[in-house]
């Protein structure tokens, strides 16, 4: 039984904690859209690559003992660089042709409501007992929808708390938070992994041109992580939440929705049977085709490591979800003529419009980082000061997720912070002897168990308007009370996994060391 002291001591610490966000909300305001952030840091760049060239600063590279000397953008080349080469820098940036080839066949899942199904099933038919971890659960599937899995999963989620007679506020935070904390944890492979696979090959080539980050680079840590995530969501709830519930009931008059909006219909089940026995039948013809040692997706040495399949990852995915996409739409009747289907594709293009935008910009910043080498010289000398100081990995990789924790509360955006921090973390880690993969597991921790705290997420506000919908008198203070907990026990129970990870010296994805 809490005391009034207990309760005095929390008030206090609720309300620093509001002060503090408050401050981040007005401090992440002034900072302009991701777009206009890189076009303001190349314009930075460009001085600062006058200042260094002009002062004729230098690194060694201890990858190829060369000198790497400053260049300078505003010189006479630089600009002719920046001009020449501006379309070939975005035609050729690495996330933006994989991402698409993805998004044309999770548009087509999506489009035919196939996403939408699987995230239902999930939750319905849950015993009570089982509710939490079902819906936590299904916040981890439901990465692979991206964006949309905020608009489908959390209404879902206090539809299945209340039809199981349990406080549907709590069922929204949990939907809310696996979706947001849990974002780069998943048991199948996400758009976001392409993205972030992309960007990390582009940083780890200013040291090693060799290394390609597929997007099943981090799949073994990202699947555990799933599992881990949705236990730990699950024991907070059960243990803290539910107790918290107690003094926040619904209003009587709240409107709790529509239950049947969480059932399968007999031909949605059915739809969903057959999507899987086709997502088998893929994962079957790819395991037949790579089984010979002359297989055309191995290496003229027959292994898979640098084999054409690596290459075509991306693209196996996106058929993967386009089939079982046409699959599900053709037998539920959201698919009526082949038309749909290219249809369904342009309609998921149309909603990448704002990431492409920002990869146009994103694309420019990394290749004037690159070729003023500013990002290898702080690398090297980040390594060098980072050994002399005795400092090693598990230091390393606490430091780096408290930075990126706190970016994350300002840059909600996954693709443009990592753009933005990552062509520095890469190659200075890979100095130390820590491949790029590994730098962007610890990457990924911190981008994801802030998200739900960030006033600055369009989502914070969408999860505040469902839990109204339930209890009018919720207010931020009440979200924050039942998200900050849930959080601050992801990170670190997340941190932890990866340092045991680390330590046992467990493959983050297939043919990936972690260290």
């Amino acid at each position: 039984m809490s005391t009034p002291l207990t309760v005095e001591k929390e008030s206090r610490m609720m309300s620093a904690t509001l002060r503090a966000l408050n401050g981040i909300e007005r401090a992440g305001n002034k900072l302009p859209h991701p777009f206009w952030l890189f076009v303001f840091l190349s314009a930075f760049l460009m001085a600062l690559s006058w200042l260094l060239a002009t002062l004729n600063v230098s690194a060694v590279n201890p990858a190829d003992n060369k000198t790497v000397v400053a260049q300078n953008l505003l010189s006479t080349e630089g600009v002719a660089v920046m001009l020449g080469d501006a379309i070939d820098n975005f035609a050729t940036f690495p996330a933006l042709g994989t991402v698409l080839a993805v998004m044309l066949g999770v548009a087509v899942a999506d489009k035919s409501g196939l996403l939408a199904a699987v995230l239902r099933r999930g939750i319905s038919r849950v015993p009570a007992r089982w509710v939490t971890f079902a819906l936590a659960f299904t916040g981890m599937i439901s990465h692979a929808a991206a964006d949309s899995a905020y608009i489908v999963l959390i209404p879902l989620g206090g539809l299945a708390f209340y039809a199981v007679g349990r406080n549907p506020i709590i069922g929204v935070i949990v939907a809310y938070v696996s979706v947001a904390a849990g974002f780069d944890a998943s048991p199948v492979v996400t758009p976001t992994d392409v993205i972030l696979g992309g960007i990390t090959t582009e940083a780890a080539h200013t040291i090693d041109q060799t290394v390609n980050v597929t997007p099943l680079a981090n799949y073994f840590f990202s699947l555990a992580s799933s599992f881990v995530l949705a236990a730990v969501i699950t024991l907070v709830t059960e243990t803290l939440l539910t107790k918290r519930a107690k003094s926040m009931p619904i209003d009587d008059d709240a409107d709790v929705g529509d239950l049947g909006d969480l059932k399968l219909s007999d031909l949605e089940r059915r739809g969903l049977r057959w999507s899987g026995v086709s997502l088998l039948v893929i994962a079957a013809l790819v395991a037949l085709a790579i089984i010979p040692s002359g297989s055309p997706l191995r290496d003229e040495n027959g292994d898979l490591d640098f084999g054409p399949l690596l290459g075509a990852i991306a693209l196996l995915i996106g058929i993967a979800f386009c089939v079982v996409g046409i699959v599900y739409g053709r037998i539920v009747g959201t698919i009526k003529k082949s038309s749909d289907v290219p249809d369904f594709m342009a309609h998921g293009m149309r909603e990448m419009a704002p990431v492409i935008v920002l990869f146009f910009a994103i694309s420019q910043f990394l290749a004037y980082f690159k070729w003023t080498n500013i990002g290898t010289i702080v690398a090297i000398k980040g390594a060098d000061l980072l050994k002399a100081a005795g400092i090693t990995g598990p230091v390393v990789f606490i430091g780096i997720l408290l930075i990126v924790t706190i970016i994350n509360l300002l840059i909600t955006s996954g693709s443009a912070q990592w753009a933005l921090v990552g062509p520095v973390f890469v190659p200075m880690l890979m100095l130390l002897d820590i491949p790029a993969e590994t730098t962007q597991a610890v990457y990924r921790i911190a981008d994801s168990c802030t998200n739900a705290l960030s006033p600055m997420s369009p989502y914070f506000v969408l999860v505040l308007g469902f839990v109204q919908r339930y209890r009018k008198s919720s207010g931020i203070g009440t979200l924050m009370a039942l998200v900050l907990p849930l959080c601050l026990v992801m990170l670190v129970t997340w941190t932890l996994l990866f340092l045991a990870w680390w330590a046992l010296g467990i493959p983050l994805g297939p043919g990936v060391p972690v260290r």
